[in-house]
């Protein structure tokens, strides 16, 4: 009987296909960027906001979120800096919810109080960082960057979500 090359070549494949797919069976652990939006922003009768801020994990582990420094613009003014270190584990594609108490530029001010006294939208920007550290890593820095709106909320006067 001769031996044959191809054959040999085809079976040592085989082989190493079997051995590759045996030790791929784990879930792939992948970091994404995470993301922040703004849930609600309550206005309080010192003028002063409360805004609850959605952070949003979208990587397939879970991250907890040391620090939050977001710039924050309503209209076309500066409002000012939302900071936070909420130290908070937020589960794999999944989000939760962190309140940051701020006072605003009075610019930043007016364009609130006349989306309320209007019943208009408020359109908003957040740019800035987000330090969140991956499951069994080391902390990571990512730069956020978003737009949205918030309308009011029937029935709260001061609500916009």
């Amino acid at each position: 009987m001769r031996f044959r090359p191809r054959y040999a070549l085809i079976a040592l494949l085989a082989l190493t296909a079997l051995t590759l797919t045996a030790c791929g069976g784990g879930k792939v652990k992948r970091v994404s960027e995470p993301a922040a939006s703004i849930q609600q922003l309550t206005v309080g009768n010192d003028g002063n906001w409360e805004v609850e801020l959605r952070l949003r994990n979208y990587s397939s582990m879970p991250m907890r979120f040391d620090s939050v420094s977001l710039v924050i613009k309503v209209g076309d003014e500066n409002a000012g800096t939302l900071s936070a270190t909420p130290a908070l584990s937020i589960g794999p594609e999944s989000a939760d919810i962190i309140k940051v108490r701020l006072q605003p530029a009075s610019s930043a001010r007016i364009v609130m109080a006349d989306s309320l006294a209007g019943g208009r939208s408020l359109f908003y920007e957040l740019e800035g960082t987000v330090s969140a550290t991956p499951e069994e890593k080391k902390q990571r820095s990512f730069d956020i960057k978003s737009r949205s709106s918030l309308n009011q909320a029937p029935g709260l006067p001061g609500v916009l979500r």
